[in-house]
């Protein structure tokens, strides 16, 4: 009987962990630390994007991991604030011993979040922080995610082009990089076409009350408003433009790109447009096998953030195995070297690791965000992991 409980009670106990572990060690997982916005005023990109990431190492777990063991992602919550992402990112490194980073998606957290990953030598591939001076801080640093004055001058692109408006008045966050950069490439690329940007309003961050700058820019005249913000924001600014008399077409980034955009705004987002990483509608083989098996899991289908997220992971994942080995600079030269045809397009990186990939634009219509515009057609997918 004793022989027999010392064959069945380490079985039953390798089961027990197996269960998270597959009866491996600690040592032998290959740890991926990713800092999110769970919680706060951002928490819908951070959800999204932590459901992108842990799709992805899903997907590769189910295709026996990376360099033959489990891939076990750690998700810390930067409460959309500096200091936390900050905090979340010195954790994963020297406490839980993370070989590579995700995230953050907003671009004052990766500012704060990257110089900690760089000095540690750790790659981090940031999912949509589009601030361009995310990656300038050091070689560690990627992102999966366009850049800020590549969305503002495509957005000038496609007020002009598409929409046909020759005058734009631009609403934005005086005190964030990302509205204000963006609004100041959108109205240099807007004269550059031809256009004429005839009111250029700021406001202070916090701010829930726009109709003093919508007023002085609705009476500029403008035939297109852009404003640039976060979807909070965004709703809310829609709503007073309507209740203001404004009936023109509203313009915004990819801060917009939220399943709570609609839910806010309600009726006042009709005739609203916005530029974004990736669009439920894509043809792209790859776009559609993401949607469907995302759609079965959360019963809605995926945002830019959770795409983009996953696409993050995918990378991280990817140059990991093409290193073979988690040693931080071989895996930074492994990211940099990516070209892989991913959900958002084909990635590759230019000199300053930011992705070179396309932007699209989705108009809010019939209550939720159809495709406007398409990326190229894609070739072949290499959407599938490779089996380590």
């Amino acid at each position: 009987m004793q022989r027999m409980l010392n064959k069945v009670l380490p079985v039953c106990l390798c089961l027990w962990v197996g269960l998270t572990l597959g009866c491996e060690k600690k040592g032998d997982q290959i740890k991926i630390g990713a800092v999110a916005t769970l919680t706060g005023d951002g928490a819908s990109f951070g959800i999204s994007a932590r459901r992108g990431f842990e799709m992805a190492v899903a997907e590769w777990n189910g295709n026996g991991g990376v360099l033959g063991k489990p891939i076990k992602l750690i998700v810390a919550d930067d409460k959309g604030d500096p200091a936390e992402g900050a905090t979340a990112v010195t954790m994963l490194i020297h406490q839980r011993k993370v070989v590579g980073l995700l995230g953050p998606a907003m671009s004052n957290v990766s500012l704060a979040a990257a110089p900690i990953a760089q000095d540690a030598r750790i790659p981090l591939v940031a999912s949509a922080s589009t601030n361009i001076k995310v990656t300038k801080v050091g070689d560690f640093i990627f992102r999966a995610c366009f850049v800020d004055p590549n969305q503002g001058s495509a957005g000038a692109g496609f007020a002009f082009h598409d929409l046909k408006t020759r005058k734009a008045a631009c609403l934005f966050d005086m005190g964030s990089d990302y509205a204000t950069g963006i609004s100041q490439v959108f109205k240099s690329t807007f004269a550059r076409l031809g256009g004429e940007v005839v009111a250029f309003e700021g406001y202070a961050s916090g701010s829930a009350d726009f109709r003093a700058q919508l007023a002085k820019a609705i009476k500029a005249g403008p035939e297109v408003i852009y404003a640039p913000d976060f979807y909070g924001n965004a709703a809310l600014i829609t709503q007073q433009a309507r209740e203001l008399g404004f009936k023109g077409p509203m313009l915004g980034a990819d801060g917009w790109d939220s399943p709570k955009l609609v839910e806010l705004g309600r009726r006042h987002m009709e005739n609203t447009f916005f530029s974004t990483h990736f669009s439920p509608e894509d043809p792209n083989p790859a776009a559609q096998i993401f949607v469907g098996s995302y759609q079965a899991k959360y019963g809605e289908p995926p945002d830019g953030h959770a795409t983009t997220g996953y696409d993050a992971a995918t990378i991280l994942l990817a140059a990991i195995r093409g290193a073979g080995t988690t040693d931080g600079r071989a895996v930074r030269d492994a990211i940099a070297r990516t070209n892989l045809r991913l959900v958002t397009g084909q990635i590759t990186f230019d000199a300053q690791r930011n992705p070179i990939k396309p932007i699209v634009f989705l108009e809010v219509k019939g209550g939720r965000p159809v495709l406007r515009t398409s990326p190229p057609a894609p070739g072949p997918s290499c959407f599938s992991p490779p089996k380590s």
